[in-house]
């Protein structure tokens, strides 16, 4: 099983230096940089986002979220990339605030595609080393290159 996830990654969905001040505000941000490049309505995204919240934190620990939802309309599995400004609490399974945000958002039809890449994207994000590479990475490229080819190039 692979760890890279560049046929999820879209490298025009990496942000870094997002500034947000609430979980909605975020979510706003985030609808508004993927509806372009996805095709899909800004407001669908940033709703779907909030109600999954809703259901429950996708704080995941170690200053990690992983918002995610399905959107109509979606050809495929995509991930989009926030580095934080500021840490913003997000009520994560440690309560430490998050300033890596892994959105993942799919078409409502990806029920076993969802959970696999979902499933992928939190391995990676349990790696502390990589998240540390990440907050340290000084732009969108550096991060595409650490969740692409990461694991290829520690092995060369």
């Amino acid at each position: 099983m692979t760890s890279d996830l560049s046929d999820l990654l879209v490298p025009e969905l990496i942000v870094v230096g997002m500034s947000a001040a609430s979980k909605k505000g975020l979510f706003t941000q985030l609808g508004a940089l993927v509806a372009p490049l996805l095709r899909v309505d800004a407001r669908t995204v940033a709703d779907a986002l909030a109600a999954r919240e809703k259901e429950g934190s996708t704080g995941f620990g170690g200053g990690v979220a992983i918002p995610h939802a399905r959107i109509a309309g979606l050809p495929r599995v995509a991930i989009a990339v926030a580095r934080l400004t500021h840490p913003l609490e997000f009520g994560a399974v440690d309560d430490a605030p998050v300033d890596v945000i892994v959105a993942m958002l799919s078409p409502p039809q990806a029920g076993g595609e969802h959970l696999k890449a979902l499933a992928r994207v939190a391995r990676r994000m349990r790696d502390r080393g990589l998240v540390a590479k990440l907050r340290g990475a000084g732009s969108p490229d550096a991060i595409y290159a650490l969740l692409t080819d990461h694991e290829a190039r520690d092995a060369a």
